[in-house]
């Protein structure tokens, strides 16, 4: 099963909130503490995804000690993550965040941090495949490592999100959860079971996954759709390579899933229509005399 161009779209910012659980199926039906509840509404009404997180394997609730917070700007290409513990929800400057600011009550964090959906209540398969997931990618990085709630793409389980870029990887085994980690940690992406970058549009994303595949450029950084524009389905995108452009246009193609019948889903993916370099621009002034 295809997983390109399948990262969520509305996760430029984020709000990761510890707290052990129970989750229900729905983040917004969960029975939360009151003050976890204001601040995931607090960051719900800012657009700010707020996630619920948790050690893996462990279950021990924080009580007395406040709550202990991780935020996110995954937009653009100097990404932050800051985290810190908080009396309560009115404490983290949200607003801050907004404005790609780290909040007063947090501090930025030197390493990158990994999300693993377990979302049992979401979907049976994040629990079965994301959680020994999870644990054994935490033995290998230590305190980096999370559980979380629903992060989109239960079809791809198990979901792996690499945090402060938004990476988003699908269908993950426990060996390639690891190289994945540690080639963002390196600063590169893997292609393989690579579902994008959270927070640009699925066609972006696409067009971002075929100029990799071309080029053979791995750096988190070093691929960036500049502009697009679609007609009908059809979506034409510049996207810079280092220092070369090329001009990718790409169409959606449809995908059925292997089980068929089963489950009668069929899942919008896309395809390559051209990938053309561009000649660089060169500006010609008058010679002086």
């Amino acid at each position: 099963m295809p997983t390109l161009a399948s990262a969520t779209v509305g996760a430029r910012l984020w709000l990761l909130i510890e707290h052990d659980g129970p989750w229900a199926s729905h983040l917004e039906n969960c029975d939360l503490p009151a003050d976890i509840a204001k601040l995931v509404r607090r960051a719900t009404e800012r657009g700010i995804r707020p996630q619920l997180i948790r050690r893996p394997g462990r279950r021990t609730r924080r009580r007395g000690q406040g709550l202990r917070v991780l935020v996110g700007y995954a937009a653009g290409e100097n990404p932050w993550l800051a985290g810190g513990v908080i009396a309560g929800p009115d404490d983290l400057d949200l607003d801050a965040v907004m404005a790609g600011v780290v909040p007063e009550s947090c501090i930025l964090e030197d390493e990158p941090v990994f999300l693993v959906c377990t979302h049992a209540k979401r979907n049976a398969c994040c629990a079965r495949i994301g959680l020994p997931l999870a644990r054994r990618l935490a033995e290998v990085l230590p305190d980096r490592v999370w559980e979380t709630s629903h992060v989109g793409g239960d079809r791809y389980a198990a979901n792996l999100v690499c945090l402060p870029h938004g990476i988003f990887y699908g269908s993950m085994s426990q060996a390639a959860a690891i190289a994945a980690a540690n080639a963002y940690r390196s600063g590169e992406v893997i292609l393989d079971r690579y579902r994008g970058r959270a927070g640009i549009p699925e066609p972006s994303q696409a067009a971002e996954h075929f100029a990799r595949v071309h080029t053979g450029e791995l750096s988190v950084g070093g691929v960036a759709v500049e502009s697009s524009r679609s007609d009908g389905d059809v979506t034409e995108a510049i996207v810079r390579c280092g220092e070369v452009r090329f001009q990718v246009v790409i169409e959606p193609s449809v995908f059925q899933t292997p089980c068929g019948t089963a489950c009668a889903e069929k899942i919008t993916t896309y395809r390559l229509v051209s990938l053309d370099r561009l000649a660089p621009v060169r500006y010609a002034t008058p010679a002086l005399t």
